[in-house]
């Protein structure tokens, strides 16, 4: 099955979203999946893939 790749979609994205539906996971755990890292890196400020430990 090949994932349709978005346009305004970082290559973090498409990994993420490659690496779930070669792992078998549904449409809408993807779905969910996505929701979840974006919700995360609205509260960070930026890109998860930018994301620190804070001590």
């Amino acid at each position: 099955m090949t994932v349709p790749t978005h346009p305004s979609g970082s290559p973090l994205r498409e990994r993420m979203i490659e690496d779930m539906s070669m792992r078998g996971f549904t449409e809408d755990t993807r779905r969910d999946y996505i929701h979840c890292v974006k919700a995360f890196a609205a509260f960070i400020g930026r890109s998860p893939d930018t994301a620190t430990l804070r001590t």
